[in-house]
């Protein structure tokens, strides 16, 4: 059997706040323990059938995590986590392309609405990540695989007001965009494509620094479940992305 994962005293302490009150049932399954269960899932990337019974019974496991997606839960903790931590002073966006299972098809509601789309990968999602100075998520969304870039930072950049610039890498290389950051008193770092007449200047010394949103994709596919979508719906899988990124940065 694969190493179980528990949340520790001081990961608990941070997200217990937010967590649902007074929730009903009849021997209700430990909050606690039922989170480490769907945290070790997410990890092994196993089925939720497979669930160990050290977490108490996987229906259990599974009905908590897909009711509190459904109710925004996994979302309101890390907006939560982030809130109190994160460092405005530069900002990164980027996207990265998982490769969607054969069992995430059928979802209610068509693949574009759950998020998936063909591309040259087959069929994919693509995850759109906001990062702040050091790496560290702050917001996340999904487009289908076949979206573009500029689709996913029209709906990241409203939150990278009052930051000093914003980096990102040449598909982000749009006079549109350059001009909102701009009215934000935001300095876009992002290179100009190679057919640009005039050359556009950036600050080639920050720019570096964009290694840092990748590894943050690189950590974030540590977690299996996320690094190939499993999941039908994409509230449920945009769900596992925010739990990974609060495991793994924020708690």
């Amino acid at each position: 059997m694969s190493r179980l994962f528990w949340l520790s005293d001081a990961a608990w302490a941070a997200i217990e706040p937010h967590l649902p009150k007074n929730q009903p049932g009849a021997r209700r399954v430990d909050d606690r323990r039922v989170i480490s269960g769907i945290v070790h899932m997410l990890k092994c990337g196993g089925r939720w059938a497979d669930c160990p019974a050290e977490y108490g019974p996987s229906t259990t496991v599974y009905n908590r995590w897909n009711r509190w997606s459904r109710r925004g839960v996994w979302a309101r903790i890390l907006a939560a986590l982030t809130e109190q931590g994160w460092i405005a002073e530069t900002a990164q966006i980027d996207s990265s392309y998982i490769k969607a299972h054969r069992c995430a098809g059928g979802g209610k509601g068509g693949p574009r609405t759950n998020a998936i789309g063909i591309s040259r990968g087959g069929r994919t999602t693509k995850i759109h990540a906001l990062v702040d100075v050091i790496g560290r998520p702050i917001r996340l969304i999904l487009t289908p695989g076949n979206a573009s870039d500029m689709k996913g930072a029209d709906l990241l950049i409203a939150h990278t007001m009052g930051m000093k610039r914003v980096i990102a890498d040449r598909g982000y290389d749009a006079n549109r965009l350059r001009s909102t950051l701009r009215n934000q008193k935001t300095i876009p770092v992002i290179p100009g494509r190679k057919n640009r007449k005039r050359k556009i200047k950036y600050d080639e010394k920050r720019y570096k620094d964009r290694w840092r949103v990748e590894a943050m994709f690189c950590r974030l596919k540590d977690f299996r479940r996320v690094a190939t979508r499993y999941d039908k719906l994409a509230r449920n899988y945009l769900s596992a992305v925010m739990l990974a990124a609060a495991v793994a940065y924020w708690l």
